[in-house]
């Protein structure tokens, strides 16, 4: 057994209590949180910037739990609700086997969003991951509801009315459907927007946007996508009608006056 004493020798010094590694490397672990009116993505870009001017060389900077997540998904909720927009649009076109009424139905989706922004802007919720999951499903509810509209005009056009009537008696038609499904769900996601306790600031954004989206999906979009529809539907009529061209049918290239094209006068119950 041979002494400590022998072959080191120990002094106090005032060093930390703990070395933490990350990733292998001694590191500092620095917490934050951004102020009011930024957002996460506002607070690691700005922690970044700090870093790059304060840090000494060979200091570099690692995320982890939550931000580390946020970096790693960055744009990615963008490209969900760019393929979401796709299918929807793409589903319809199957359904109508049309390409420019599905434009009519799309049109809905703007107007949602608007109302989720500005229910969001006036709670001052951040536009969080969780806010964006509510954008998504508003694609589906936008869409929901114009469906009942444009189905219906196409319904009645199939029936010979003009645009204008179809337009008119699906909007008259389908009006009190829609407002009831749509107070539903707004008042089925009212708990999320008040609700309290661990993990209320996600449900405060779902809950918040989704109920501004059906808001502003039930009365801006009442309006306009009626409108729309009449547009679509009349380019497509447009498309679909034939030039007029001067060609005569063979047998009746002849003229009236060869055999067997004798004008003939039909008298009454012939």
């Amino acid at each position: 057994m041979v002494p400590l004493s022998g072959l080191v020798t120990t002094q106090w010094v005032a060093g930390p209590d703990l070395l933490p590694h990350f990733n292998g490397f001694p590191a500092a672990k620095i917490n934050g949180n951004p102020a009011p009116g930024y957002s996460s993505g506002d607070a690691i870009g700005t922690m970044e910037a700090v870093a790059r001017d304060v840090l000494p060389p060979g200091y570099t900077v690692a995320w982890s739990g939550i931000a580390y997540e946020e970096k790693k998904s960055g744009g990615t909720s963008m490209i969900a609700f760019v393929f979401g927009l796709i299918i929807v649009f793409l589903v319809l076109a199957a359904q109508y086997e049309s390409w420019t009424l599905p434009g009519a139905v799309m049109s809905a989706v703007p107007f949602g969003i608007l109302g989720a922004l500005l229910t969001n802007w006036a709670r001052g919720l951040d536009n969080d991951v969780y806010f964006q999951i509510g954008l998504l499903v508003l694609i589906g509810l936008g869409a929901k509801n114009a469906v009942l509209r444009v189905s219906a005009a196409v319904a009645f056009r199939h029936q010979g009315k003009s645009i204008m009537e179809a337009t008119v008696l699906a909007g008259e038609q389908r009006l009190r459907p829609i407002i009831m499904t749509s107070l539903a769900f707004a008042f089925g996601c009212l708990p999320l927007a008040i609700a309290v306790g661990a993990g209320a600031n996600a449900r405060h954004s779902i809950g918040t946007g989704i109920i501004g989206g059906m808001i502003g999906e039930t009365t801006l979009a009442m309006l306009y996508v009626p409108l729309l529809f009449y547009i679509f539907d009349r380019l497509a009529e447009r498309s679909d009608k034939k030039p007029h061209t001067s060609h005569v049918p063979d047998d009746e290239s002849a003229g009236a006056g060869a055999p067997g094209n004798v004008p003939h006068a039909k008298r009454d119950g012939e």
